[in-house]
């Protein structure tokens, strides 16, 4: 499935409307998969539909704890205030997480790689940052990283990026990576001295646990 949309709200109003009405029950979550999406101005990337009660500043704290690099979970509880449940539980003994995607974009510089890639060569297919790596699942006892990559291409003098997923819980997980993802997005183009473009996201995926149908 592949749709167009202005903005992240009309994507999550959309897909929060299609799983209810047609996801299939898997385990506790109603799911669909191999889902795709544009969207076309990544920028606007509040999630401002009532029922959701979407926060900015939680948001903005996961994006400013990404750019820490610092994967242990009491970082962000210093940028927060507190540390939400759900990274508690996928810390390991030491309090450190694989999720923390400014982490593992700084794993073997592949951040700053991306830019250099991007400044010398705009027409480059190699500008990748790989997040799930298959070769080191024997470390994913407590914490499996949900996105496995992001590719970033230049057109028409705009940064376009495409976000690849296995795993998308669209409640929680769609709307606080879309904002830092979007925020990655715009970082790079800054560096680059351009604008950004689309942005195209990939679930393998897409879900909405139990307790969050049919609000």
């Amino acid at each position: 499935m592949y749709n167009v949309f202005k903005d992240a709200n009309e994507a999550f109003n959309y897909f929060y409307d299609y799983i209810n009405r047609h996801g299939h029950n898997h385990r506790d979550t109603k799911r669909v998969v191999n889902i795709g999406m544009q969207i076309l101005n990544p920028t606007q990337n509040l999630i401002t539909n009532n029922s959701r009660k979407w926060k900015k500043e939680y948001a903005e704290a996961e994006w400013q704890w990404y750019l820490s690099g610092d994967r242990n979970i009491s970082k962000l509880g210093d940028i927060y205030g507190k540390v939400p449940i759900i990274w508690q539980k996928m810390a390991d003994a030491n309090g450190n997480v694989n999720s923390n995607y400014g982490y593992q974009w700084n794993r073997n510089n592949q951040l700053q790689n991306v830019i250099e890639l991007l400044r010398k060569d705009p027409t480059t297919r190699q500008a990748v940052i790989s997040i799930y790596d298959g070769k080191e699942a024997s470390k994913y006892e407590f914490d499996t990283p949900c996105t496995l990559g992001i590719t970033f291409d230049i057109h028409e003098g705009k940064l376009n990026m495409t976000v690849i997923m296995r795993s998308n819980d669209l409640w929680y997980g769609f709307c606080n990576d879309q904002y830092c993802f979007s925020e990655l997005q715009k970082l790079i183009a800054r560096e680059l001295a351009i604008q950004p473009g689309w942005y195209y996201h990939f679930a393998n995926n897409l879900h909405l646990y139990n307790n969050k149908l049919n609000f």
